[in-house]
């Protein structure tokens, strides 16, 4: 038996409870990891209450999470790692535990953090996949919506490596550090399409909304074209013509129905170098997964929240 945590009802976070659940066995191409980190993703918290029950319906008890880092302690058949090694990836059954499945490893270089390295995963492949949905390219505009958030921060990053511009709304306590990572950043709120003009070198070419805060309409006009804006928080896309981009993609999706390189080794590495940031807020034992989904819902969180078993 590992012990986890699960839910056995949509509820508030208090349906996370402590348990223990029987040792995951790994398939053909999986690998079995004792868990080091565990990141908490947005996602996590609307499975937990029953918000996304249409697109992702569970069989309860389920361990909830999404990515894990972790040591190799058991493969299956043509498994991508080996026993030992250090790895990171998107589980199969559930991240919120002591040892969890992991389909397609990815090594964790030795000077990235078991923190940063379980949080990269899903925001991390959703920001390089939806860079490729808008088909950026060098010398454009960008206009980042959310970029306090992970995968905005990640994005803005991803962009202005490429030698794009980035404009990047943000809240006030956000503004300093979203510039420092190469955007000009201007505060969300009424009158934040006038801000993003005046803070515009040229036209805004491309827009990725990471915030689901009614911006769709607005974007589409900076941008004269709804196929030049993606959203990954705004239920509300198809009203707008504009892409709902959503955020469970397998690794290599290429954002145009192919498979693509999948980019979560570079940005292992750029993270481990130091030429990728992402902010790690806080870390809580596992036992207090309810505790890091109530303080998340409740947007008290400024960087990733991790788990550690």
């Amino acid at each position: 038996m590992s012990r986890a945590i699960t839910f056995s009802e949509y509820g508030a976070p208090e349906v996370l409870r402590p348990a223990e659940v029987p040792l995951p066995e790994p398939g053909p191409g999986q690998v079995r990891i004792r868990v080091r980190a565990a990141s908490v993703n947005p996602l996590d918290l609307k499975i937990r209450s029953g918000a996304m029950a249409g697109a992702f319906p569970v069989r309860f008890p389920m361990v909830p999470g999404l990515d894990a880092a972790g040591v190799v302690d058991a493969v299956g058949e043509n498994a991508g790692a080996a026993v030992g090694d250090a790895v990171l990836g998107a589980t199969v059954g559930g991240s919120y535990a002591a040892y969890a499945l992991l389909q397609e490893p990815v090594a964790k270089p030795a000077a990235l953090s078991w923190e940063v390295a379980a949080s990269l995963v899903t925001v991390g492949r959703t920001a390089a996949r939806v860079l490729g949905e808008l088909g950026v390219r060098a010398g454009t505009t960008l206009l980042v919506h959310g970029a306090g958030g992970s995968v905005g921060i990640l994005a803005v990053q991803l962009a202005a490596a490429r030698g794009l511009t980035v404009v990047a709304t943000a809240g006030e306590h956000d503004l300093e550090r979203v510039t420092a990572l190469g955007a000009t950043a201007v505060r969300y709120g009424d009158g934040w399409p006038q801000r993003v003009g005046d803070a515009a070198p040229r036209k805004v070419d491309y827009v990725l909304d990471a915030s689901g805060a009614g911006v769709l309409a607005d974007s589409v006009a900076l941008t004269g074209d709804s196929a030049r804006v993606v959203t990954i928080a705004d239920m509300s896309a198809a009203e707008h013509g504009v892409r709902f981009s959503a955020g469970t993609a397998p690794a290599g999706q290429d954002g145009r129905g192919g498979r693509g390189e999948d980019p979560l080794p570079e940005l292992a590495r750029t993270a481990a170098a130091g030429t990728l940031t992402l902010p790690v807020w806080r870390t809580y034992p596992l036992d207090e997964a309810a505790a890091a989904h109530a303080d998340l819902e409740a947007h008290r969180n400024h960087g990733k929240t991790v788990l550690l078993p």
